[in-house]
């Protein structure tokens, strides 16, 4: 008895059995999660720590290592980097593949707590982290843009409304808010008035932050009624604060409106975006790792009709950029030319086997292995994805093989005159171990890969599992259903009648088999040729082996690209708001662009860079690849001096949490920062004249313009002027300080002091800030200090909490991964780097 005789002998059971794996196939289908790519996610967490006004300097030393040092203790990191911004310090720590990204927030969280103790007294808030991939592409962009509203309302629609509800959805990881700041009032002090009336920049910052309090005050009552307390302790506008006291002089009162200019505005002011060339807020919206891409923007798209009801009327709320159009596209294309393979297999098997009765049933158990393997993929946790359904579109190849072989032997058994039922019985009997053996050997070839580690084992083992769970289902339905239906289907050969187009293409494959017949001979009579030939198609294969250009996935054209925009690192805010202009009208004027969205400034990262989102035309409608339009609109940005803009394509696939200007770096790690100073520029002038890249550019930013202030210490302590009073001075005049809390039913805002525009231009305004020594004593800030010119950092970079310099570049067209990273090492060793600096290819080089 063989495996096939009880389902050959029970034709009705085994109909059941396998219309069951059909509609279980179905209905894997309809349930399983689209997405572009399998899950390989390495969990990552994004710390970020906030003291506005504070140096990169100051970020690096005083709050990124001491939480560095603590996170270095956490099991499973694989990757620690952080930068240090102006105010503003983010850590990313990335996780071992198999680490729980919500037990790995825990031990952060732990490891935050244990840091407070060494982070400076006057933060603001707790560093705060969340579970997003910095270097990821963001999901989705929206856009605020008004006609009537200014952007602080705009910003606060964004931010209270907004963001908050689109956190909250299922996948979300974390919305940025591009291209403006928070509202508040400020005060922009007259340091020339302030000095006339006597009264330093630390008595109005204490004016200013006594002037709200929001306490507890209690409740009064009778025997019949109580009476809650409260009282008009609060001031909410601009309006409100100008009559505030401030001082007295010669028993007269100063009030703020006296001594600077109160304002409605933001609490930044170096913040600017853009869309399509409108003044606008960007809302940007990353996905968690781990979470569905499709699932996650089609909730958005869910609750965008309430938000766009929530927020004030006269603000448009529009898409920006949507990832998963062109993800949807792909896959779509992937499983029609499923639906093509599986037809085209059909047809041959028609054209050979000339019986609709034996086409018939391949017909049949192609889709049902097929769905059959899509059930077992929904119980696996898979999605539908570009390599799930490309190992459904090889497998159709293989499963048809199974059918045949069985169909064939049995097929040999009535041309020798036995009954179908007879036939089935015995040609399944016969070829029953033959399918299994096939079977074992396909799923064999696949092992390597189920058992490889990394990225690599990861990305490919969805592939793997779900090629071979193909072949299994095939296999089980070519021992039970298909022998089955030719013992119900196949007529014995004296019943066959055949037409004309039968007997026409039996004249054909007797030519084929006679020329076969012939080669063969020919073959076997020259035999040592033969070995030559094979010989040398060996050594064909394994020179096209090492001369294939090599890289670790290929270049997708999404339709979607990224854009950094990189200045002089002494620029204005000023200046960097024409370069981000000038740069989105040349981009938006080519024609394969169709809208793109740009902002700079606030706590985006230096002052000197800016970040845009181009989205494209279809590519029916454009003739360039994203890669070629990379090359066309870096020359024609190449016009604009003083500033660069640097495009990617954007891709599925992105490796690493370090977030860059192109999409592979090189980072260089060293014992101090001198010596990254001192070789990183040699190595990147050496790396520009390699052929197979380009937009080489390095994040170190130690050119920037600094005002030092060199103190005389004798004649500040002669004077009673401590060198806290110098610094908190110098943080109300130029830091853009948030003195005060404004507390609102849906939000809290800030006032924000500072001395007036005209006092920012140029460092002469240092001249008309006074500081109070001793007795009260007003003392020009000049009198004890000698102002140097220098320069300063704009960010400070570390990696595994050693300062590194990330040099990030783009492959020129039809240069390979391999090649440039071979290119790269050989001029490192040319230039002879000193043995303090390590460097390492990181992200999607790396793998």
């Amino acid at each position: 008895m063989s495996l096939s005789e009880p389902f050959i002998h029970r034709p009705a059971g085994t109909t059941l059995l396998t219309l069951a794996i059909t509609l279980a196939g179905a209905l894997g289908y309809m349930l399983l999660p689209v997405s572009p790519l399998p899950q390989i996610d390495f969990p990552t967490i994004q710390v970020t720590a906030v003291l506005p006004g504070a140096s990169p300097e100051t970020m690096a030393s005083a709050v990124a290592t001491p939480l560095e040092r603590q996170f270095g203790r956490i099991a499973g990191v694989t990757e620690m980097t952080s930068t240090s911004y102006l105010g503003t310090t983010t850590i990313t720590l990335q996780f071992d593949l198999d680490r729980d990204i919500n037990a790995a927030s825990r031990d952060v969280q732990a490891a935050i707590n244990a840091a407070r103790g060494r982070l400076p007294p006057n933060l603001p808030s707790a560093p705060t982290y969340r579970k997003i991939n910095p270097a990821d592409a963001p999901i989705m962009l929206l856009a605020l843009t008004s006609e009537t509203h200014d952007m602080p309302a705009m910003y606060d629609a964004a931010s209270t409304i907004i963001q908050q509800k689109l956190s909250q959805v299922s996948g979300v990881g974390y919305v940025h808010i591009g291209g403006g700041a928070p509202p508040a009032v400020r005060v922009d002090l007259n340091p020339t008035v302030l000095n006339h009336f006597g009264i330093g920049l630390e008595e109005v910052r204490k004016a200013l932050t006594e002037a709200n309090a929001n306490r507890p005050k209690g409740e009064i009552s009778d025997d019949r009624r109580s009476w809650s307390i409260n009282t008009t302790d609060q001031l909410l506008s601009a309006k409100e604060y100008e009559p505030l006291i401030v001082a007295y002089r010669n028993g007269a009162p100063v009030r703020l409106e006296d001594v600077a200019h109160v304002s409605d505005s933001v609490e930044d002011l170096r913040a600017a975006g853009l869309f399509n060339g409108k003044p606008s807020v960007t809302i940007v919206i990353f996905r968690q790792p781990g979470a569905n891409i499709i699932d996650t923007v089609e909730r958005i798209y869910d609750l965008l009709p309430r938000l766009k009801a929530q927020i004030p009327a006269g603000i448009d709320l529009g898409l920006a950029g949507d990832r998963t159009q062109v993800i949807r596209a792909s896959v779509e294309e992937v499983q029609f030319t499923l639906m093509i393979s599986v037809g085209l297999v059909v047809l041959v098997v028609f054209l050979f086997l000339r019986s609709t009765a034996a086409t018939f049933i391949p017909s049949i158990a192609v889709p049902v292995s097929l769905l059959g393997t899509l059930g077992v993929m929904y119980l696996l946790g898979f999605s539908l994805d570009n390599l799930s359904l490309m190992a459904l579109t090889i497998a159709t190849g293989f499963v048809v093989d199974d059918a045949i072989v069985v169909i064939e032997n049995i097929s040999r058994h009535l041309e020798e005159g036995m009954s179908p039922l007879a036939a089935s019985l015995q040609g399944a009997r016969e070829i029953g171990f033959t399918v299994l053996s096939i079977s074992v050997s396909l799923v064999a070839v696949f092992i390597p890969i189920l058992l490889m580690g990394g990225i690599v084992g990861r990305l490919f083992r969805e592939f793997a599992v779900t090629l071979s769970v193909a072949i299994g289902v095939s296999m089980v339905v070519s021992l039970t259903a298909t022998p089955m239906m030719c013992a119900a289907l196949l007529k014995p050969k004296s019943e066959e009648r055949h037409g004309l187009l039968y007997r026409a293409s039996e004249r054909v494959f007797d030519w084929i088999l006679a020329v076969y017949e012939v080669t063969l001979g020919w073959v076997l009579r020259h035999p040592r040729f033969t070995m030559l030939v094979t010989i040398s198609t060996v050594g064909l294969t394994v020179y096209l082996y090492v001369i294939v250009p090599k890289g670790f996935f290929p270049q997708q054209d999404m339709g979607r690209l990224a854009g950094n925009v990189l200045a002089d690192q002494g620029v204005s805010f000023q200046a960097m708001e024409t370069y981000v202009k000038r740069f989105a009208t040349i981009v938006g004027a080519d024609p394969a662009v169709e809208s793109l969205t740009a902002y700079t400034g606030g706590r985006n990262g230096a002052a000197n860079a800016a970040r845009m989102f181009i989205n494209l035309k279809p590519t029916s409608e454009r003739t360039l690849t994203a890669d070629e339009l990379v090359g066309r609109l870096r020359k024609k940005c190449s016009v604009v001096a003083g500033a660069n803009l640097y495009t990617q394509p954007i891709q599925d696939l992105r490796i690493g949490g370090r977030s860059s200007s192109s999409q592979y770096q090189y980072t260089l790690k060293g014992d101090n920062l001198r010596d990254l100073n001192e070789w990183t520029p040699r190595l990147v002038a050496e790396l520009r004249k390699l052929p197979m890249i380009v937009d080489v550019n390095s994040d170190q930013q130690n050119k920037g313009l600094e005002a030092r202030l060199v103190i005389d210490r004798d004649a500040a302590a002669r004077l009673g002027v401590t060198l806290q009073t110098v610094d908190d001075t110098l943080y109300d005049a130029f830091g853009q300080r948030q003195v005060s809390t404004i507390y609102k039913p849906l939000n809290q805002y800030r006032v924000v002091m500072g001395v007036e525009a005209d006092f920012l231009q140029n460092p002469d305004s240092l001249r008309h800030i006074y500081v109070q020594g001793e007795n009260g004593a007003r003392i020009p800030l000049n009198t004890f200090y000698q102002y140097v010119p220098n320069n300063t950092p704009l960010s400070v970079n570390h990696s595994g909490q050693f300062p590194s310099v990330t040099i990030s570049f783009n492959l020129t067209p039809g240069s390979s991964l391999g090649e440039a990273v071979e290119a790269i090492d050989e001029a490192t060793n040319r230039l002879g780097l000193p043995e303090t600096i390590q460097g390492s290819f990181q992200g999607t080089a790396q793998a």
